[in-house]
């Protein structure tokens, strides 16, 4: 299925009621299309974790406007299966098809001097521009506090 409002048709004619029921809930597993809109995008929420963040988001039941109480997991359960040719992965079927990158592996611990940095907001600009924090200048400060 292409667009969260397919998977809200479905569910419509699945369980009752009409597809503005489960819009919210299709448009949750699909936000990260706003990020990358490749199918790769699904590893995301598409699978087991994402089931269950769909329930603690929007509650174990919804009632749909014919008045039927429809379990959420059974809507997060098609939108998977629908997306994923019938199958709903787990979280580690995703990432262990991801292609390790040397960036991934190895992180660094910083060991910068104390003392003065002179300007903070000149210092984290800096951090920020050569990729080495994507902190905000606040956060940023807390961590070197």
């Amino acid at each position: 299925m292409a667009h969260p409002l397919h998977h809200a048709e479905s569910s419509a004619r699945k369980y009752g009621g009409k597809p503005s029921d489960y819009q919210a809930l299709h448009e949750f597993f699909d936000v990260s299309k706003e990020h990358l809109a490749l199918f790769v995008h699904r590893a995301y929420r598409h699978n087991t974790l994402g089931i269950f963040e769909l329930e603690r988001q929007f509650g174990r039941t919804l009632t749909n406007s014919a008045g039927q109480v429809i379990p959420t997991r059974w809507i997060g359960e098609q939108h998977v299966r629908e997306d994923c040719q019938g199958r709903i992965p787990s979280l580690a079927d995703w990432l262990t098809r991801i292609q390790p990158e040397p960036w991934m592996a190895n992180g660094r611990i910083d060991f910068d001097p104390p003392g003065d940095i002179g300007d903070p907001k000149l210092a984290w600009m800096a951090e920020v521009a050569a990729g080495r924090t994507i902190l905000g200048l606040k956060d940023w400060m807390e961590g070197r506090g």
